[in-house]
């Protein structure tokens, strides 16, 4: 689906929101992980995602959805968990040790990343636009942190 459908551009909204609070994910993370075990604080804010995340789930009585989820679903979202996971730990620490300022720009290079990986596993359109841009984003993140 191209994002056009029955909700819009709702997406963008979404979008901006997630850029909006991962930023200050960034800022509370570094002035709360001060003297903190990195692994740690990556655990306490895990309890907290969870709980925020099966909170959302009973409100908009999703749980009903659970039986219907096939074992690729399962293993795929398992995956995914298991690659956040690795994330968060890798970016708490990188908090930890190096500037917000120079570890969120390094960290959002994964919009590069998935960039290449939708084109290569899930066969999405790769365009001159998209390479221009990844390599615009790749040389600001470069400037950044130099």
């Amino acid at each position: 689906m191209n994002g056009k459908g029955r909700c819009g551009y709702m997406w963008i909204l979404f979008a901006v929101g997630s850029a909006v609070f991962a930023a200050l994910t960034s800022i509370l993370a570094k002035i709360g992980i001060e003297g903190v075990n990195s692994n740690l604080a990556t655990a306490i804010r895990t309890i907290v995602v969870l709980a925020m995340a099966w909170l959302m789930v009973f409100l908009t009585h999703a749980e009903t959805g659970i039986g219907s989820i096939g074992k690729k679903s399962w293993l795929f979202l398992i995956l995914s968990g298991l690659a956040t996971g690795a994330s968060w730990l890798c970016y708490y620490r990188a908090l930890q040790l190096g500037e917000a300022s120079k570890v969120a720009p390094i960290d959002k290079m994964s919009g590069v990343l998935t960039i290449l990986l939708a084109f290569i596993f899930l066969h999405e359109e790769f365009s001159l636009k998209s390479a221009i841009g990844m390599i615009l984003l790749t040389a600001g993140t470069l400037v950044m942190v130099m």
